[in-house]
């Protein structure tokens, strides 16, 4: 099993929502997040800003602003892994800067609460 968490746009969230759907993944979470990309972020302004330096976080400008994101995370069998990459990928993908991440992690275990099913049958 595995997680999937993928940090998109927030205006992409209800075409990534249909698209899983379509997919055949109907079960996720999302939450609201902020957060920025590498950019053209000077390092040095970030770690004066964070110190706080005034003059730092002038510079940074709007380059140092956290954006707001969206973050789905999806628990798969390991066989649905690539298609919730690919569907998540082919609604997102912009070409330009910003369009997100997406992380792969292992699952342990799962445990549906209504049932206690353990394992596979836990998130079919």
């Amino acid at each position: 099993m595995k997680e999937i968490m993928a940090v998109i746009r927030m205006n992409m969230m209800n075409q990534t929502k249909q698209a899983l759907t379509d997919a055949g993944i109907s079960a996720f979470f999302a939450r609201e997040a902020q957060g920025r990309g590498k950019g053209l972020v000077n390092p040095a302004l970030l770690e004066g800003a964070g110190k706080g330096y005034e003059e730092a976080a002038a510079l940074l400008g709007e380059k140092g602003r956290l954006y707001p994101k969206r973050v789905v995370s999806v628990m798969v069998n390991d066989d649905d892994v690539q298609t919730v990459i690919d569907t998540i990928i082919s609604a997102n993908q912009t070409g330009k800067p910003g369009d997100g991440k997406i992380f792969v992690m292992p699952i342990s275990d799962t445990v549906r609460v209504r049932t206690a099913e353990k394992g596979a049958k836990a998130i079919d």
